[in-house]
């Protein structure tokens, strides 16, 4: 069982930026494939980005060309950097982990974007973002 802590939301001004970072518990985070989804209230959980166990990355349209996401495997620790943040990123922002086939050398390039892909998620962390 991985464990997920989300952390760094907070309420910010439009424009600013803000850095999440989401800590594992286990010892098999490079081997996963991770994610941050974000929800609003009154509204279906979102695909906001998704990284490799070997850092290929896939973004949500909404977001792309403004967050980035990243993955430090050494100190268990996905991240996500929101640049130039607007009104409508406002959400609580959650990680999330799918186990992958690492070590047969596959799903090197497995960036999954639906929820229902994934295996462990963490409890969110909010995000405000003021006009």
């Amino acid at each position: 069982q991985e464990q997920l802590v989300e952390s760094g939301g907070g309420l910010v001004q439009a424009g600013d930026s803000l850095r999440l970072s989401c800590a594992a518990s286990g010892r098999t985070f490079g081997s996963y494939a991770m994610g941050w989804f974000r929800q609003a209230p009154g509204k279906e959980r979102e695909f906001v980005a998704s990284i490799s166990w070997a850092g290929a990355t896939r973004y949500g349209s909404s977001v792309k060309g403004r967050f980035t996401i990243s993955r430090d495997n050494a100190k268990n620790t996905l991240y996500l950097e929101m640049n130039s943040l607007r009104p409508e990123d406002t959400a609580v922002y959650y990680c999330a982990a799918r186990g992958t086939n690492r070590r047969l050398g596959r799903d090197s390039d497995l960036t999954p974007s639906s929820p229902s892909d994934y295996h462990f998620w963490g409890q969110g962390t909010p995000v405000t973002v003021s006009s």
